[in-house]
This record gives structure tokens, sequence and C-alpha cells, in this order.
């Protein structure tokens, strides 16, 4: 059985309030307010109603700053509103419609009227609903494949390093909530996190003798690793896309250091991009805390000791404070995302 909607009746004349219930009734759940502060009480309560019929002429808050609030509040600014009045000049029907109402109906009102109007535009707020319900789930699936291949370009660089999959699932984690201990915005945490799984694409452009060399790297086949961050900016290409502009920035910046002594440009201090300060300390804590064919896994006192001698010469100070603070959290996503 299809649930009844409910339908508002706001009038400050009880003799109105009851003519527009009693024509709604049989089809409607129906809820009155006699005045503008209680019809506004109405509306913010946990079920609010799906139509208003809403008085113009009312003692204290009238129709028209009833329907303003209504309107400038993003919770209730979705509910159709449709005043009733006898005052109907062309003025002020302007006024109603600029302040977001969808109809006018004259007093006296005409039931079959009343009912048409209220049907055809719960008619549309339905439907509005279910098209913005489509557009969120179409949007959804869009972010979540756009996830999974960012995710997957990531984890084809590690993959070619001998890394396992997981590591740039958890060291976006990682960076997330690093990022939002420094007070970056959720939205900027959650690019920032979407971003980083592509911090070593460039190792994609580096040749598997070198990558995958089991003993300590000469000093031309280092030079030749030291090329793929600036290999990752190039894959990624300057793109109007924020996250593809913040994933580049991450790319180049993650392996400079604090004291200068990083790469590819020796930038130091906070001449390194934030983005890449936060995701190397991620990257880093990561890999030290995972098996790799080459190595055991540090345990994570052992990690953060790492991090804190390298406080000041490798990373930036505040940062690994922060690090070390939301360990609890940390910890959490290593054991969630094992592997």
């Amino acid at each position: 059985m299809v649930e009844k909607a409910t339908v508002l009746v706001v009038d400050d004349t009880p003799e109105n309030i009851d003519v527009l219930a009693g024509v709604l009734r049989d089809l409607y759940k129906v809820k009155v307010a006699r005045n503008g502060e209680i019809a506004l009480k109405i509306t913010r309560l946990p079920s609010p109603p799906d139509l208003i019929l809403l008085d113009v002429m009312m003692d204290g808050i009238d129709g028209y700053e009833v329907c303003r609030q209504l309107k400038e509040d993003h919770s209730t600014r979705h509910i159709p509103i449709i005043f009733v009045t006898a005052k109907i000049a062309q003025e002020d029907e302007v006024k109603g419609f600029e302040l977001g109402a969808v109809d006018y109906i004259s007093k006296p009102i005409s039931p079959a009227i009343v009912l048409s109007r209220v049907k055809t535009h719960l008619a549309l707020y339905n439907q509005n609903r279910e098209l913005d319900r489509k557009v969120l789930e179409k949007t959804q699936e869009i972010s979540d494949n756009q996830l999974k291949v960012v995710q997957r370009l990531g984890r084809a660089a590690e993959y070619k390093d001998n890394e396992t999959g997981m590591h740039v699932i958890r060291m976006s984690h990682y960076t997330y909530v690093l990022a939002l201990a420094t007070g970056m915005s959720e939205k900027d945490a959650e690019t920032l996190r979407v971003a980083a799984p592509m911090h070593d694409v460039g190792k994609i452009g580096i040749p598997d003798s070198i990558l995958q060399k089991q003993g300590k790297l000469d000093e031309d086949e280092w030079q030749v690793m030291l090329t793929h961050a600036e290999i990752g900016a190039e894959i990624l290409g300057d793109d109007s896309s924020e996250m593809l502009s913040i994933a580049r920035t991450v790319a180049l910046s993650h392996h400079e250091k604090w004291d200068g002594s990083g790469y590819p440009y020796g930038l130091k201090g906070e001449a390194i991009p934030m983005v890449g300060r936060i995701v190397a300390i991620a990257d880093v804590f990561d890999a030290l805390t995972s098996i790799r064919p080459y190595k055991q896994a540090w345990s994570v006192d052992e990690a953060l000791g790492l991090l804190k001698e390298e406080s000041g010469r490798h990373f930036d100070p505040s940062l690994v404070t922060l690090f070390i603070a939301c360990i609890d959290d940390i910890l959490e996503i290593k054991s969630k995302f094992q592997g």
C-alpha cells in the first residue's frame, strides 16, 4: 500500500483550515498550523510535509516570510509551497514566485482546483526527488569507477616494483587521516586521498632491470630511478581536473626532503608542497611496516622511531607530530587493509 503524502495547511483563520483539511483529508495526511511560527517548527521536524498550502496574510510572520525562511534552509528548500490567498494582485504573484513558491490558489477556494494543484505539484515533487536520486546514484557510480581506475593505475606502478596492491590503498587512507589533522577540509582531504595512489606512477617508465634489481643500484642506475618523479608528472600531465593536478604535484614532490636533500628539485622546508610532505610520511610508514621481497616488516614502534629520527631532515617535523598523534586511526586502517 502506497503511503499517503503529507500536506501542511497554514492559515490563521480556523474556518479556512477546516475547509482545506476537509477537502484533502480523504487523499492525504493533513497537518495544520495556525501561524507562521508553528508552520516553521512543524516543517523542521524529522518528518517534514511533502507540500505546504500557505496563507499569505497572517498575524506575526506572514506567508512570504515563512516561504523565504524555508527556501533559505537547505533542509526544507525542496518542499513545494502553494500560496492560498485572496490577495492576488500581479505584483503579489511575482513576489511569491521570486521567493520560491510553485503556485497560487485564490480564496474562496474551489475543492476541485485545490485537489488538482496539490496532485500536480506532488507528482512534480516526487519526479524531481527520483531524478535527484538517480543523478546522485550515477554521480557516485562515476566517482567510484574513477577511484578504481586511479587505484589500479597506482597498483600497476607498484606491481612493477614488486609492491603489494594494498600499499596504495593503505597509504592513501593514511594520507587522508594526516591531511584532516593538518586542518585541511574534508573535501580537499578526500581529493588528496583519491590522488595519492598515483604518487609513484612514474615507475611505469623505469626499466624492470633497475626496478627489480636485487642488489644496490649503481650511480647510473640511480640517476635513471630518480627520473620516475618527473615521468609521473608527465604521465599525469597538465589537466584541469583538481584531482589529477594534485596527483601531479604529489608525484613531483613526495620524494623531496625537509632539509633540501631530496629530488627531483631539491626543494626545502615549506617550499615543498604540503600534499607532497603529507604523502611522503604516509608512503614511508607503510613501506616500512609492510613485508617486501627484500625485507621483513618493521614494527610500528620501529617505524615511528624512524619518523622521529628523520623529523626535520627527511620529514616536516610538525607533520610527524600529527601523524604520531593519529596513530590509533592509522593502525585501524592498517588492520583493515592487510595483504
